[in-house]
């Protein structure tokens, strides 16, 4: 037992003061003796030993009445089980991403976890709040009330090891009690080690009732008609939802087109036909589980002739004039003597067609050009030498000749599930007419393979990046060495290579991806582009390359639609912006991870345990209701004992 006041128990001595007034009160009786009174005699003794006894209780409860009066005023405790840890901090860390909309017994699991903290969070008790997208520092529930009930769901994923970081740097002398209230998807097990084995960690895991789910994953051109495009829109279906799902097409507010899907599997593709024209629109489910993902925003831009340069001998990209037509592109070939370093940042593909030397200048210009989103097309002459190759592709990647072999190739794998080639082929094709080479490279097979040799030595290769993609041919592609150019396979292959350049494809970009867009727009000086819709606008960052600008979004925008790109007031752009899918799978959740960690029900329990831990056992009332007690026995001793 412990004292609040141990200076009170000087008082103790006052005990003796009772004592001393019951020995006053103990002084002798001279004994009278009188003739023919023995009656008189016997109640005399028996009246005195009475008394005594009367006496010696009433002394007995007045020392024990005083000394439970000081002792309740020198406030004794027992020490609470958990006291080393009773100023520790509180924070309240809350996951609010979209895998919190799903529906539990008591609505969706964010507003319920809300209205818990709200109800059972004790007034005027200080504590952090930590949300995927937001903190605040030392407040309680009236100061964050408002708050709390306005918070919207975040694009963020939830990431334990952020959150504790973000507690980490807030530096404290003192230990921590962190609350966590979370679906734990996406909770993986390295996320758990930067937790500090003197916090205390519990994990409150509200449980969706309802798992199934679908979302529309992506959008891409199929094929591209005279007059229309052939899209697919893919959808995921999680859990086991087999009911058909209504998905429509609209280009801005317009219905484009709609259709019923129903799921054989958990993949689903639906094919649409749009009119061949600028579109800015989305695709849309009716789907009664998570809503975020019903929606993929997407946009076509207005269709523009890609600009190709061919870089080499004029005879030899002769194949290459009837394969980019002046209907579709923009084709240019000139000799390298010829050739004006100052035009290939315009360009969106560069063809460097069998040079045998590729000057240092060139090497430096090609490698800011593929940098800033252009994609390069590259084709060894028989003559190339290897020490000048290697240094020169080395750049993109690590891809290199290794060797030359002068003898015969037959080409006949085809890798169909590349992207140059994932919607050319109907199926599977095995019989096709074989292309030779006489004489090729042998190149390190460290990217992407689309076309093989016989012997399982590349034929052609794809070095990309976020923002373009470097295609390397193992041989001279000339009619004297190969018949690649009678293959049927020529025009897919270099058709598909130009237009898989950014601004002949899908634009839905990711909200946090970091990869860098670019759009071609000529800004003055101290300009600035800004994305804005109707609902929110923002500057992203931006660097002026020639007559391009990249532009990096990271978190922005904060929510996804269609936006628009404007430099000033005149509009440069389309862009769409959709959530990743991260959080679509609710089913994907490992709770096995929390075995070694507390998992209460709700808020309510977490104060409830922490204050039964760490409040000490006060003494002071017990010792007043027996000072109470022994005051009342006093009374009946003195008035009913005779």
């Amino acid at each position: 037992m412990q004292f609040k006041n141990p200076e009170i128990l000087y008082f103790l001595f006052l005990l003796i003061v009772p004592i001393l007034v019951h020995l006053f009160q103990l002084r002798r009786f001279k004994k009278e003796y009188f003739t023919n009174v023995r009656f008189l005699k016997e109640i005399s003794i028996q009246t005195r030993k009475s008394a005594s006894i009367k006496k010696w209780l009433l002394l007995a409860c007045r020392l024990l009445l005083l000394t439970c009066i000081i002792i309740a005023f020198a406030e004794p405790y027992f020490l609470a089980e958990d006291s080393k840890n009773v100023k520790n901090e509180l924070y309240i860390i809350l996951d609010n991403s979209f895998s919190m909309q799903a529906k539990g017994k008591k609505g969706e699991l964010l507003k319920r976890a809300v209205q818990d903290v709200l109800e059972n969070a004790p007034e005027g008790t200080p504590f952090t709040l930590l949300t995927n997208d937001a903190v605040y520092w030392n407040t309680d529930s009236k100061e964050i009330k408002n708050a709390l009930l306005n918070l919207n769901y975040s694009s963020l994923p939830f990431q334990l090891d952020t959150q504790i970081a973000k507690i980490r740097a807030h530096k404290s002398a003192f230990n921590k009690d962190i609350v966590i209230v979370s679906d734990v998807l996406g909770l993986e097990q390295n996320q758990l080690k930067s937790i500090d084995e003197k916090d205390q960690l519990f994990f409150i895991v509200p449980k969706a009732e309802q798992k199934n789910n679908i979302a529309v994953d992506s959008v891409y051109i199929k094929n591209s008609l005279e007059n229309f495009y052939e899209i697919d829109v893919v959808l995921s279906r999680h859990g086991s939802n087999s009911n058909a799902i209504p998905i429509a097409v609209y280009n801005e507010s317009k219905l484009i087109a709609k259709t019923i899907v129903n799921f054989e599997s958990n993949k689903k593709t639906a094919a649409f036909t749009i009119p061949k024209k600028e579109f800015h629109g989305y695709v849309s489910i009716t789907d009664n589980d998570l809503p975020y993902d019903n929606q993929y925003y997407f946009t076509i831009s207005k269709n523009k002739k890609p600009k190709v340069l061919s870089i080499g001998a004029i005879a030899k990209s002769d194949f290459l004039s009837r394969i980019y037509t002046p209907t579709e592109f923009d084709f240019h070939a000139v000799p390298l003597t010829s050739l004006d370093y100052n035009s290939i940042d315009s360009q969106d593909v560069i063809v460097v067609n069998e040079l045998e030397i590729i000057p240092q200048a060139l090497q430096t210009t090609l490698k800011s050009f593929v940098s800033n989103g252009g994609n390069l097309i590259f084709i060894p002459s028989t003559l190339t030498s290897i020490e000048n190759a290697n240094p020169f592709l080395k750049q993109f990647g690590s891809v290199q000749f290794q060797q030359k072999d002068d003898f015969e190739k037959l080409l006949t794998e085809i890798h169909f599930n590349h992207p140059l080639f994932n919607a050319v082929f109907e199926s599977k094709v095995k019989n096709f007419q074989y292309p030779i080479t006489k004489s090729s490279f042998v190149m390190t097979k460290s990217a992407a393979v689309a076309l093989e040799n016989e012997d399982q030595t590349a034929f052609l290769i794809s070095l990309s990046n976020p923002l373009s993609t470097v295609y390397v041919f193992s041989a001279a592609l000339n009619t004297v060495n190969s018949n690649f150019q009678q293959s049927p396979l020529i025009v897919p292959t270099f058709y598909n290579m130009a237009m898989n350049s950014q601004n002949a494809a899908v634009t839905a970009l990711s909200i946090g991806n970091p990869n860098p867009f670019i759009v071609a727009a000529t800004l003055s000086k101290d300009a600035v582009l800004e994305v804005k819709n109707n609902k929110e606008q923002f500057i992203p960052i931006q660097q002026v390359v020639n007559n391009k600008v990249k532009m990096v979004f990271n978190d922005y925008p904060e929510q996804a639609g269609n936006f628009e790109i404007y430099n000033q007031n005149q509009k440069v752009e389309n862009i769409s912006f959709n959530y990743k899918r991260t959080e679509s799978a609710q089913g994907s959740a490992n709770e096995k991870l929390l075995a070694d960690y507390t998992v209460v029900d709700s808020i309510s329990t977490v104060f409830d345990t922490l204050q039964s831990s760490r409040t000490d056992n006060q003494m002071w009332k017990w010792f007043a209701i027996f000072a109470l007690l022994f005051l009342v026995t006093e009374t009946a001793i003195i008035r009913f004992m005779k």
